[in-house]
């Protein structure tokens, strides 16, 4: 009975990481300050950083991390919106970040702040970070349920900031019983497949695929 659940996810997991890593490859553009010596690497965000759902230790952050073999220290705070991480963002320079993967937007989609505000606040968090000197991955989420305002806005922020970009983390996860939590975060199974959806493009940000 659980042959097909595990089916399922094997296919999520291998198909949305090569989908992530086949784009990140053909859609590559010179991102600021890369390649990132990552000795500090900070993962920036709100619940879905956090790692809401999940055990300490099962959220992609700390999966990342040992995949990595590097330290990732977690700045996620449950209910960010941009507006929220941007008034704390000067915690998050203080650490003096050689990597940032910003994750935000989707309590700005659940509070109905205007698409248009939540890219001009994460415009001013990459601006910030990378004028530190840190190179920064921004993750997509998608911005609604019957269309996704996000997509094409976080694809042009990325390309206009030299920002690296993953898009839509939570695709094929999200709705997805056996990947999540409750209706909003994933389980360990699901921050397991985010984990892997970030790793060739934090790699290539790393100077790893070379």
């Amino acid at each position: 009975m659980r042959k097909f659940p595990l089916i399922l996810f094997g296919a999520t997991l291998i198909g949305g990481c090569l989908l992530v890593a086949w784009a990140w490859r053909l859609a590559r553009y010179p991102v600021r300050n890369a390649p990132s010596a990552g000795r500090v690497i900070v993962a920036f965000g709100d619940s879905l950083v956090s790692g809401a759902g999940v055990n300490p230790g099962e959220e992609w952050p700390a999966l990342l991390s040992t995949r990595l073999a590097r330290p990732i220290m977690n700045a996620g705070v449950a209910g960010d919106t941009t507006a929220l991480a941007l008034a704390r963002l000067n915690k998050v320079q203080e650490l003096h970040p050689d990597l940032v993967i910003v994750l935000l937007g989707g309590n700005d989609a659940l509070q109905r702040v205007p698409p248009d505000q939540t890219v001009a606040n994460l415009r001013q968090i990459i601006a910030r970070l990378q004028d530190d000197g840190a190179v920064v991955l921004l993750v997509g989420v998608r911005g609604g349920i019957i269309g996704d305002p996000y997509h094409r806005k976080f694809a042009k922020l990325a390309r206009e900031t030299d920002a690296a970009y993953v898009p839509n983390i939570l695709d094929s996860v999200l709705g997805n019983d056996y990947l999540m939590a409750d209706e909003l975060h994933p389980n360990f199974r699901g921050q397991r497949v985010m984990a892997e959806r970030l790793l060739p493009t934090i790699q290539w940000l790393l100077g790893q695929d070379r």
